[in-house]
């Protein structure tokens, strides 16, 4: 069951913001390698801030996604990118519903 997610919100430096989308869509690619990391979503909020949501069902797949691939990248891109470090939460998932999509 998912009960372990992280949010990370992402404020683009001017005139980055397609460098930064172009970048969380390679984070799609990578995610994927990651066995214990379910649920990741990129998202645009505005036009300068982006955000990433991941979900895991253990604490242990939350750690090792922090501590993986995607999280590296991010860190390294961050004073290219983004206007002031990224802040990243830990929270907990309540509730989950995540239908099958229609074929």
């Amino acid at each position: 069951m998912i009960k372990y997610a992280l949010f990370a919100r992402l404020e683009a430096k001017p005139g980055k913001e397609a460098e930064v989308q172009q970048f969380l869509e390679a984070g799609l690619a990578m995610s994927r390698d990651e066995k214990t990391t379910p649920i990741w979503f990129a998202l645009r909020l505005s036009p300068s801030t982006f955000g990433v949501f991941d979900a895991f069902e253990t604490e242990d797949g939350r750690q090792a996604h922090l501590n993986g691939q995607i999280a590296k990248a991010l860190m390294a891109k961050a004073p290219d990118l983004f206007a002031k470090p990224p802040t990243i939460e830990s929270i907990d998932v309540l509730g989950l519903k995540n239908a099958a999509p229609a074929s």
